[in-house]
């Protein structure tokens, strides 16, 4: 039995509603999926330094022919080993088999957890000195959930924009930008400083 830290799991919190992916395997147990592009190795890395006790080998570099413009493209994967504590988050996070975000979202939100997240899904816009947190394939409610535990919890400001295609993201204008590079500035990595304003 695998035990985890309180940091150790808010950071699974923001993998799991990042990029992570948590993959049932068996009835009660699941393993966590990491996947990142070439430039992203060290993060990649980072996670799971993090988690070494949970992973295994080394990370794998994978080449695929993308199906619909044909071109060649690598990523790094590493897997973790299946246990029933991830089993547990996946029913939680993956309740009818898609990822989705939880009514009870703020019960897995802290700082780190959402700098991780952001890390993951977060993009700054340099034209409007916006940021934005891409939520993905969610649904309005979801996006609705999200917007207000952020708000409640950190007492920070936001917005709901629908991308269509990429689904729906929480957008935070320049003066919330401020306050959340304030809140997140001790956890994000620095190579991930592009993603707030200098």
């Amino acid at each position: 039995m695998i035990h985890l830290s309180l940091l150790q799991k808010q950071i699974l919190y923001g993998l799991i509603l990042g990029d992570g992916y948590l993959q049932k395997t068996g009835k009660k147990n699941a393993r966590l999926r990491l996947e990142h592009g070439q430039k992203q190795k060290e993060y990649l890395l980072w996670k799971v330094e993090v988690f070494k006790l949970l992973f295994q080998g080394k990370a794998k570099y994978i080449e695929r022919i993308h199906p619909i413009s044909k071109n060649k493209y690598g990523y790094w994967r590493h897997q973790s080993q299946s246990t029933p504590y991830l089993g547990h988050l996946q029913k939680i996070f993956y309740p009818n088999g898609k990822k989705e975000i939880p009514k009870d979202l703020e019960k897995y939100l802290s700082l780190k957890t959402l700098a991780v997240w952001y890390m993951d899904d977060g993009y700054f816009s340099k034209r409007d000195r916006s940021s934005y947190l891409y939520l993905g394939k969610v649904t309005k409610q979801e996006a609705i959930i999200t917007s207000r535990v952020i708000t409640k919890l950190f007492n920070l400001s936001n917005a709901i924009l629908d991308k269509k295609r990429k689904g729906y993201v929480i957008y935070f204008s320049p003066r919330s930008v401020k306050r959340l590079k304030e809140l997140l500035k001790n956890y994000i990595l620095p190579q991930f400083n592009y993603k707030f304003p200098l």
